[in-house]
């Protein structure tokens, strides 16, 4: 099913053959998508390259989007690589671990900007520099978030609070590219094996938790969220802007949960 047959897509944040945004990115080159990755550094460049040539790229991009113009450059460069862009996954998120823990209360000042610049703020600025590109065609731009964004999750903190502000980017920003027929929105996965998941402080009980509450009963795997990405990147969700969708076998709709035991 090429669905994504022609279509030119960009995914950021792409870490190793475990994260989300690989999961996505799979996905979408499955359906027949031509695409680029961006990395942070050369470090992550070593990774993201092979993982790139798996799936059929050979545009490899540095972009930090915590250093100011990190993400105008990465444009010029794509703009005179592509010139149009179809869609985009912004799946790029940080804080301090040391800060994932105890009370949100004692987050530091530095490790908030940190957290909001870099998690929220550069979905923002990449929809401005990637508007060029997508304004004649109309558009996608997906990003990630999470049940945090809303309820209290534990050792999530710092990262609940930007993840929030984010969602209400989302809200903002399909208002701004409507007229442009450039869609906004986001996806909202339930716990996934991934490394940056695993970094947070009591992860295996938040997905034995959520596994077992989850209405599905049971936690995405990467090729559920990946799926959700493909629809939002093509033509099926053509008619969808400003939603948090979420893919968490239904974990979010439950207030009290039912006694484990049970």
């Amino acid at each position: 099913m090429n669905i994504l047959a022609g279509k030119r897509g960009l995914i950021m944040g792409v870490a190793n053959d475990h994260s989300i945004a690989y999961g996505i990115a799979r996905k979408c080159a499955e359906a027949g998508a031509s695409l680029a990755l961006t990395y942070q550094n050369e470090m992550l460049a070593k990774r993201v390259i092979p993982l790139a040539e798996s799936l059929g790229s050979d545009l490899t991009l540095p972009c930090d989007v915590g250093a100011e113009g990190g993400i105008d450059e990465m444009a010029a460069t794509l703009a005179k690589s592509w010139g149009q862009v179809d869609f985009v996954v912004h799946a790029i998120a940080f804080a301090d671990k040391s800060e994932l823990r105890g009370p949100y209360l004692n987050t530091s000042r530095n490790n908030f900007n940190n957290a909001m610049l870099i998690s929220c703020y550069s979905m923002t600025e990449l929809a401005r520099a990637m508007l060029p590109m997508m304004e004649e065609n109309g558009g996608s731009m997906t990003t990630l978030t999470y049940l945090g964004a809303n309820r209290i999750t534990p050792n999530y903190n710092v990262m609940g609070v930007a993840k929030a502000a984010l969602e209400a980017s989302v809200r903002y920003l399909a208002v701004d590219l409507g007229k442009h027929n450039i869609r906004v929105n986001a996806i909202s996965a339930g716990p996934v094996k991934t490394l940056a998941g695993a970094a947070i402080s009591g992860a295996r009980h938040v997905f034995r938790h959520s596994e077992s509450q989850a209405p599905l009963k049971k936690n995405p795997d990467m090729d559920e969220v990946g799926r959700a990405g493909l629809y939002f990147a093509s033509d099926l969700s053509s008619g969808v802007t400003g939603e948090v969708h979420y893919v968490d076998g239904g974990y979010h709709h439950i207030g009290v949960p039912t006694a484990e035991t049970e």
